[in-house]
């Protein structure tokens, strides 16, 4: 199959020929995650890279025989899940369609560390055991995470990277009421925030993969700022000359489990892994910048023209991802009272000129857990 003829909207309908269901939910607890690798392991070479500061495994899946080689590294963060998932449904997609497989792996070597923090990722925590956010690590490698990255780095000699991540369902796609569902940067690689040969690469992957994208979450595509600091991974890489994309898994509507987004990511990855092994030249800085700007404007939830102190108001709330018996719960928290205009909620409930009662007296302040209330005899529960 002619790789530049591939069809994604085809891809997006039959997503579950090749997605691994066993991995579900914002939670991937580990067994699950050993099952799979398991699994994939009985077709795929699967190597033993190190052990996080709490002696579990670090595994890297090594597919392809290409010149074009390309580092893959998720969960970093340990409660930023979705990629996770995407990047062991790549493996599984390369298993499913092996003529698409062939051809791309032909041209590319892939390593991909689908857990580089497996304690962070059993506890549900950005940070490592140690508390160490390790995409504040780079260049001081402290922690056996960190240290193994790098390791491979340095081995591999990879010729693209793809830093693979989450993001809070805060985002906008720019000045809009449109989420973030997926978001890129290209780091930069000084103050100055210069654009070279290296970084203008990853600029140009990302456009491709905006351009697709567009076809499926119009407007829905983000671009963080790329200011820089020597100490994050993305930035520390682009400057020793790597091009460098930061993948951020994002909100769509209603999607807390991020299963929708999931294919997003998905389908973003496979057409620049695509992209490198056809070796695609292109110069798309301009289209890159003008992918909006990612800006705070959404909440979880917003009650609008509630009546409060004798006024009208609206009260934002955010939800809080807690983990409860190997399930994240969303519990929501008042987050701000009075929110000025220009703020989004992911959903919306109108009060003005209704009954508004809850079940138990509630404080609108700050911090107040508010999971429930009655409007006009109805119950909602958020």
């Amino acid at each position: 199959m002619d790789l530049k003829q591939l069809n994604f909207s085809e891809i997006i309908k039959t997503y579950s020929e090749f997605k691994i269901n066993s991995l579900q939910g914002r939670y991937l607890k580990e067994e699950d995650i050993l099952y799979v690798y398991k699994t994939l392991s009985n077709k795929l070479k699967i190597k033993n890279e190190g052990h996080s500061e709490e002696g579990r495994i670090i595994s890297s899946f090594r597919v392809g025989k290409g010149s074009r080689k390309i580092l893959i590294w998720s969960q970093m963060h340990g409660n930023e899940s979705t990629t996770t998932k995407s990047v062991l449904d790549l493996l599984n997609y390369f298993l499913v369609y092996p003529e698409i497989s062939r051809n791309i792996l032909e041209n590319c070597s892939l390593i991909i560390v689908p857990v580089l923090n497996p304690d962070g990722a059993v506890n549900f925590t950005r940070v490592n055991s140690n508390g160490v956010d390790l995409n504040r690590d780079a260049y001081l490698k402290t922690q056996s995470e960190s240290k193994i990255l790098q390791s491979i780095y340095v081995e591999f000699e990879p010729d693209v990277c793809f830093n693979m991540h989450d993001q809070r369902t805060i985002f906008s796609a720019g000045n809009t009421d449109k989420p973030a569902t997926v978001s890129f940067l290209s780091p930069s690689f000084n103050e100055e925030r210069e654009i070279d040969d290296t970084r203008s690469k990853s600029m140009s992957l990302i456009s491709s993969a905006n351009q697709l994208l567009q076809e499926f979450i119009p407007d829905q595509v983000g671009r963080y700022d790329d200011g820089f600091n020597i100490n994050c991974v993305g930035d520390y890489f682009q400057k020793k000359g790597t091009p460098t994309v930061l993948f951020e898994a994002g909100h769509f509507y209603n999607d807390y489990d991020r299963d929708e987004t999931r294919k997003y990511i998905f389908i973003a990855l496979l057409k620049m892994i695509i992209d490198v092994a056809n070796d695609k030249k292109s110069n798309s800085v301009e289209k890159y910048f003008e992918i909006p700007e990612n800006k705070k404007l959404f909440y979880d939830v917003i009650l609008r023209n509630v009546s409060h102190t004798n006024k009208s108001i609206d009260v934002a709330i955010q939800f809080k991802e807690t983990l409860s018996e190997n399930k994240i719960e969303f519990i929501p928290v008042i987050d701000k009272i009075d929110i000025p205009a220009g703020y989004y909620g992911h959903r919306e409930f109108d009060i003005k000129n209704q009954v508004l009662r809850f079940k138990k007296p509630v404080q609108f302040e700050e911090g107040q857990v508010l999971s429930s209330f009655i409007l006009n005899n109805n119950v909602f529960v958020i």
